[in-house]
């Protein structure tokens, strides 16, 4: 489980930088923010 939250977490902060290039600010920083949350180094919202 920790895998597939890790891989999750990585998918999502980096769809967010990506959004953040094409000057989607608002959308690139809510992305990252939830890649952190659900990574294994955040809060985990299934733990």
């Amino acid at each position: 489980m920790d895998t597939i939250l890790w891989l999750l977490a990585v998918i999502l902060v980096v769809s967010g930088i990506f959004a953040l290039f094409r000057s989607q600010v608002l959308w690139g920083i809510v992305l990252i923010v939830v890649g952190l949350l659900v990574g294994p180094g955040g809060v985990s919202m299934f733990s």
